[in-house]
């Protein structure tokens, strides 16, 4: 396991070639980078382009993301901290978020189409140097290179599949310009949760190109508010 500081140092020797995309391509679990690129994490065959079409089944864990037979499982217990990384930086504005499905049997032969659980959520924060009261999102991944989040102590024992949901809001206040990245990270969950994740949604479905949140109302420099899209935490 590598420390997030070591990680940090390298991966902008990897950065991708179309700048400003991103590829979740490392599972972080407290506080440590875990393997190497794509070792829990299934690939994608788009490189780093961005999914546009909502109705899609891509919207899943991606192109080509629909088998994780070559992607290892990581055992993490409810309650864990755990994130993901990218190659680059998170380079356009919007939010992160996750999404958890419970695979029916081995999660690497699970392709996504069972329901999913929205367990994490990370649009904006107070933009404290622009001035109190100016109205001026700052969203709170922008440029960064991680994001991590507390799995619930809730969450049943079983194989998930753990999905992270960038999206780009660049030019999401024109028809179908929201720009989705996702990758799935396959991992095994043990401890004694006993709830009952949920509500639960589908990809495709959940999200249309006029949802809240994916549509928006004004270019992203002008929002003075915003709620992602997706079901309740």
């Amino acid at each position: 396991m590598k420390t997030l500081l070591y990680i940090l140092s390298v991966l902008a020797v990897n950065a991708p070639v179309a700048f400003c995309h991103w590829n979740y391509d490392r599972l972080i679990v407290n506080g440590q980078i875990i393997g190497d690129p794509y070792q829990y994490v299934r690939r994608s065959n788009d490189s780093n382009t961005p999914l546009q079409n909502v109705n899609s089944t891509d919207l899943r864990c991606n192109s080509g993301g629909e088998s994780g037979a070559s992607t290892l499982m990581y055992t993490v217990q409810a309650g864990d901290k755990v994130g993901f990384g990218v190659a680059a930086t998170f380079g356009h504005p919007g939010p992160q978020q996750v999404y958890t499905s419970n695979a029916p049997a081995a999660a690497a032969d699970y392709d996504g189409s069972g329901g999913w659980a929205r367990i994490y959520s990370l649009t904006t924060s107070y933009n404290a140097s622009a001035g109190q009261g100016d109205g001026i999102l700052k969203w709170a991944t922008y440029r960064m290179q991680t994001f991590q989040f507390t799995l619930p102590a809730s969450t049943p024992p079983g194989e998930y599949l753990l999905r992270a949901e960038g999206l780009a809001l660049h030019a999401a206040h024109k028809a179908n310009g929201a720009q989705f990245y996702v990758r799935c990270a396959q991992i095994r969950v043990t401890g004694n949760g006993d709830g009952s994740p949920g509500p639960l949604i589908e990809f495709p479905r959940e999200y249309h190109w006029i949802s809240p949140g994916v549509l928006i109302l004004a270019f992203w420099s002008r929002l003075s508010n915003y709620t992602a899209p997706g079901p309740s935490l």
